[in-house]
């Protein structure tokens, strides 16, 4: 190094980077011509229609399923439903039926409606109930759900049978079925 000279070498003047542009677009390749293979296979068409048929079928046996098992509760529950019902309504009318065929007014005069009640008071109802021919035996029938009406049939000592109806009423305080009339 000469007395005098710079300690490094003179630098030269830098070039300010130049920029680049990015690489044009290619433009894609034409489609292939007749005879070419796709790159994946084709989807089958040959037998769709039957595992359409066949999916529709499976369907259809589901939903016949569910709402024949649906139907099957509904009859079940109606069935369940009116035997109660008979239930309770030959159990009230019997213990009427079997107060009135022992004479005993009081007890059958107490399983009487309110509303008849109202329209007769308890000597009334025994002076009307001593009046009657007693009877011998008695059946009872099936509730109709719709009149509240059960038939009952009346065997008397002579042999006579006598049908009529017991009229049931319900207890507003406590929902038992109660005797309201028993007549034609």
């Amino acid at each position: 190094m000469a007395y005098g000279q710079p300690p490094f070498p003179p630098t030269s003047p830098v070039a300010p980077p130049v920029a680049v542009a990015p690489p044009a677009p290619v433009a894609p390749p034409p489609p292939p011509g007749p005879g070419v293979h796709p790159p994946f296979p084709a989807p089958p068409v040959e037998g769709r229609g039957r595992r359409i048929g066949l999916g529709f079928g499976v369907g259809a046996g589901i939903l016949v399923l569910v709402c024949g098992g649906g139907l099957a509760a509904v009859i079940g529950l109606a069935v369940a439903m009116s035997s109660a019902l008979n239930e309770q309504a030959h159990v009230v009318v019997g213990d009427y039926l079997d107060a009135v065929h022992d004479r005993d007014y009081d007890k059958a005069y107490d399983q009487l409606c309110q509303e008849t009640k109202s329209f007769e008071s308890r000597a009334q109802y025994r002076q009307r109930m001593a009046r009657e021919e007693p009877f011998d035996e008695y059946s009872i029938g099936d509730v109709n759900p719709v009149s509240g009406q059960v038939p009952v049939e009346l065997t008397y000592p002579d042999g006579d049978v006598e049908h009529v109806s017991a009229q049931l009423g319900q207890n507003t305080s406590t929902g038992a079925f109660e005797v309201c009339s028993l007549g034609e």
